[in-house]
């Protein structure tokens, strides 16, 4: 397959990623190419935001962790419990890669291409990061080899939002004009499908700023409209950003323990237990996907239930006392993850940006009012049907990976219009729905902490502030953003410390609202 060339690859371009070094000649690694194109720095780009932050099994999980989809049981983990700490902008330094990959482009549809892709990538990074902590440095960073900037100014946050609107623009573009391309493990090359997803994840961003749709520069229902009515977009779930695993070594699906005995030492131990965030409206909704996401409780089983029945399965509250939820991980009482996680080399593709974020994204504004022509429940019908699509289609027919709880076609068609489960109510009631189909679909997938932001801004789904646990100070509320990174009070801490004056009135604290939030 082509993701295996791509990945090792990748392996060799390690040092391009951190910018150009000089080595003695005894340093060079014989197996690995000293020969840098535009390809090989493609892939380097896009494995960084599809493999890199979840290439090792906890660092999986840490996102659903803070997103409570699940617990942990080898210590008390801090995003579990509402402790955000310092971030990094480390994501930010690959983007050097950007402007040797334009150099090295050997025709000018290659090099608008790659330059599309450069921007989609810089937005992308600079989007994460911005929703963590607020204003950052944009329009300076990574300026240090070219203009010798070294300590770079910080923007605000409204200008890296215009900032990462006109690169997503200017990335639409740039593959309208430029011709498919090599080093790309998702889509083959094929500026289309980059196209259908840099504007899909445009529309992701407008909405984030749905406090702002009166200002006058932004212009983000103007916006959201123009691309909805002129650009393609996400067609289903075959068109998701997503990275596929092979059985290949160290190409394995993140949460595999294949092969058999290898020591996975996470799956071992049994370190992870479901929560009722995720389970309880599974089980409320009678959605079949509970049975391809978890496994019953044995304690369930073994006093009689099927495992075919709903109330076999357990989820566990994430903000009772880790003591506690030891005390029921000792019960065995409570519903793990599926089977097919750890035994599946390639158990799904791990999606950065799905087709069901992008139709509950359009169901939102259509009942918003952003958006007309086409029903609200249509997009949410077609973000959940894509889901459990995709679910199906990516698990083998085997009992113990659905529990004789198959979602076939009628069944899938079907679900979204059933009383329990079609959009009713008032407008914030049925944005309420949508953004539980969206944490739904979203288990194990989505981009960055893509569940816990949704929260953060909708309040959907309920999260349960337990003062007596939480580890944000004060416990009394939820963290609302991270600490800048030390790195920047260390070397940058002029320009910091303005910004954190100038936002949170001297403050770097992680209750502190950024400017997207007002």
């Amino acid at each position: 397959m082509k993701i295996l060339k791509y990945m090792i690859l990748f392996a060799g371009l390690a040092i391009v990623a951190g910018g150009c070094q000089k080595y003695e000649e005894i340093n060079t690694n014989p197996n690995a190419t000293n020969q840098v194109n535009s390809s090989m720095l493609a892939t380097t780009l896009i494995l960084n935001i599809t493999r890199n932050s979840i290439s090792t099994q906890k660092s999986f999980m840490q996102p659903f962790l803070l997103g409570k989809y699940l617990t942990w049981g080898e210590g008390q983990e801090s995003y579990q419990y509402n402790k955000l700490g310092r971030t990094d902008f480390d994501s930010v330094k690959v983007l050097r890669n950007i402007p040797p990959m334009l150099k090295y482009a050997t025709s000018d549809g290659l090099k608008k291409s790659y330059e599309g892709l450069g921007h989609f990538i810089s937005a992308y990074q600079f989007f994460i990061n911005t929703m963590q902590v607020g204003d950052m440095p944009y329009s300076e960073a990574n300026k240090g080899e070219s203009d010798r900037i070294l300590q770079p100014r910080y923007d605000t946050q409204k200008a890296v939002f215009m900032g990462i609107l006109k690169e997503l623009d200017q990335a639409n573009e740039l593959f309208t004009a430029g011709a498919n391309f090599e080093g790309d493990p998702v889509y083959g090359g094929k500026t289309d499908s980059w196209r259908r997803l840099v504007n899909s994840f445009e529309l992701h961003v407008l909405l984030n700023l749905y406090k702002k749709t009166g200002d006058a520069d932004l212009k983000v229902i103007e916006r959201f409209k123009d691309i909805v009515t002129n650009r393609p977009l996400m067609r289903d779930y075959k068109d998701n950003f997503a990275l596929t695993y092979t059985g290949m070594a160290g190409q394995n699906y993140p949460w595999s323990d294949i092969p058999a005995g290898s020591g996975n030492p996470f799956v071992k131990s049994n370190y992870t237990m479901l929560t009722n965030v995720l389970i309880d409206p599974l089980k409320a909704l009678k959605d079949r996907r509970l049975f391809y996401f978890a496994k019953p409780s044995p304690v369930k089983v073994t006093s009689g239930l099927s495992v075919s029945d709903y109330n076999a399965y357990v989820g566990v509250e994430p903000s009772n006392a880790f003591t506690a939820l030891q005390t029921t991980r000792g019960s065995k009482d409570y519903s793990d993850l599926n089977n097919r996680y750890p035994q599946l080399v390639n158990a799904e593709p791990v999606s950065v940006f799905s087709y069901w974020d992008l139709q509950f994204v359009l169901a939102e504004a259509t009942v918003r009012g952003w958006i007309s022509g086409t029903a609200a429940q249509t997009y949410y019908a077609a973000g959940i049907t894509n889901s459990m699509k995709f679910v199906a289609v990516n698990t083998p027919d085997l009992a113990d990976y659905h529990h004789n709880m198959k979602m076939d076609d009628a069944y899938i068609n079907a679900y979204p219009a059933s009383a329990e489960v079609v959009l009713s109510g008032s407008d914030q009631q049925q944005i309420g729905q949508i953004i539980t189909q969206k944490y739904l679909a979203n288990f194990l997938q989505g981009s960055k902490f893509i569940s816990w932001f949704e929260n953060r801004r909708t309040g959907y789904p309920v999260f349960k502030l337990n003062a007596s646990t939480s580890l944000n100070i004060p416990s009394s509320n939820f963290p609302v953003r991270w600490f800048y990174p030390s790195a920047e009070l260390d070397y940058n801490a002029a320009n910091v410390t303005a910004a954190i004056a100038g936002q949170y009135n001297g403050s770097d604290d992680n209750n502190q609202l950024m400017w997207i939030l007002k």
